[in-house]
């Protein structure tokens, strides 16, 4: 299968591209790759998409921007735009264009994170950003046309992610393999509709 890997250059995607890379074809893109995508950019999708042309899966393993990390109660309307365009309306945006370049029976692979489901300090807008992909995945994967599956992999700080400790104080880590293997079982898999949630050990 030929596998699209948006954000393979990062933590995150280069987990998946090691895990699906033995047995896949893997496309990897981000930024900086040619084909290059900025995924805030919908003619920037499109044209990675009409480069690429058909593929089995597609993994979203990279979110656009920043979320930002304040006091919920010093968050502006700006701030929470930044974390819905950056993380959430990126992803969407991939699965609503890419749709038309995935073949029957295919797969999206979305990526949320932890404070989908626990607090964090400063998290608000994190978390907004997360649920709401969360909850999209569950919905689409209802309605997505000719078999196509659509899940996401929900992981808690990764293992050497140390710039990321302080903002996930007692948190557990994980390892960069089991993230890949949760990218497995989305695309190897016959799940839809499911958030692979990785809280760590």
């Amino acid at each position: 299968m030929t596998v699209l890997i948006i954000g393979a250059g990062g933590q995150i995607g280069s987990a998946a591209e090691v895990a699906l890379g033995s047995h896949h074809e893997i496309v990897g893109v981000g930024r900086n790759t040619n084909p290059a995508v900025d995924t805030t950019d919908s003619d920037s999708i499109r044209a990675l998409f009409e480069t690429v042309g058909q593929v089995d899966a597609v993994v979203v393993a990279t979110a656009a921007g920043t979320l930002p990390f304040r006091p919920v109660t010093e968050l502006t309307a700006d701030d929470y735009r930044e974390a819905f365009e950056g993380k959430v309306l990126s992803q969407l945006d991939v699965v609503r264009i890419g749709v038309a370049f995935v073949k029957d029976g295919g797969s999206f692979t979305l990526t949320s994170g932890i404070t989908a489901r626990e607090p964090v300090p400063h998290g608000a807008a994190a978390a907004l950003a997360n649920g709401a992909l969360e909850s999209f995945v569950i919905s689409a994967a209802t309605e997505l046309p000719r078999g196509i599956r659509i899940n996401i992999v929900s992981p808690t700080v990764l293992e050497g992610s140390e710039e990321f400790y302080d903002a996930f104080p007692g948190f557990n880590h994980i390892s960069p393999a089991a993230v890949g293997r949760a990218f497995l079982k989305s695309v190897d898999g016959v799940q839809t509709g499911q958030i692979y949630a990785l809280d760590g050990i």
